[in-house]
């Protein structure tokens, strides 16, 4: 995942310890800059890399968890092209992450690849640096569509894998025919 010789903060490497020691199952980073929600892959293998739709095996759950927020944001989901994030309309106001830019070691990337969570990055806004006073907006505008977005949670397969005597299992694989990518218990 990361390239070699590539040397990872020792605050990066405590994230990453601790995304694999609790079973997350969602989450959300939040970014500034545009408005727009991507999702995994944000980098791409292919030879010309830059706006290459690069898909993870669960693609359609991601559109899915996308969808989700994009559509209880008051302004991504507004169907003007002539605003903030209007270039992402016709895309619903969502996108394939390495199809906008591809960049290597991002968080969704990794939980995907490394953990059982999968994770979507929210642009909020169009300022990269919004002014103290903006901030209020922005999160009016971004509370509904996070709630909406946690509520996914709840969606898909949830139970115990368990032995013979009730016990718990832990790291038992779970496979899902027809899509190659599984996940652990936790």
């Amino acid at each position: 995942f990361f390239s070699s010789g590539f040397q990872v903060a020792p605050e990066t490497k405590a994230v990453m310890k601790w995304l694999r020691s609790i079973p997350f199952v969602l989450s959300a980073s939040l970014h500034g800059g545009e408005l727009v929600v991507t999702y995994p892959y944000d980098y791409s293998r292919h030879p010309m890399e830059e706006k290459m739709f690069s898909p993870t095996p669960d693609e359609r759950v991601f559109k899915m968890l996308a969808k989700a927020y994009a559509d209880a944001h008051p302004v991504i989901s507004d169907r003007s092209e002539v605003r903030c994030g209007g270039n992402f309309v016709k895309r619903g106001g969502i996108i394939n992450g390495a199809e906008w830019y591809s960049f290597t070691g991002g968080m969704a990337d990794f939980n995907y690849l490394h953990t059982n969570c999968f994770e979507v990055t929210v642009e909020v806004g169009c300022e990269k640096f919004p002014l103290e006073e903006e901030l209020f907006t922005i999160w009016h505008e971004n509370k509904d569509a996070l709630l909406s977005y946690m509520e996914m949670v709840h969606r898909g397969i949830k139970g115990i894998v368990s032995d013979k005597f009730g016990n718990p299992i832990k790291n038992a694989r779970i496979s899902v025919r027809g899509i190659q990518h599984d996940v652990t218990t936790g």
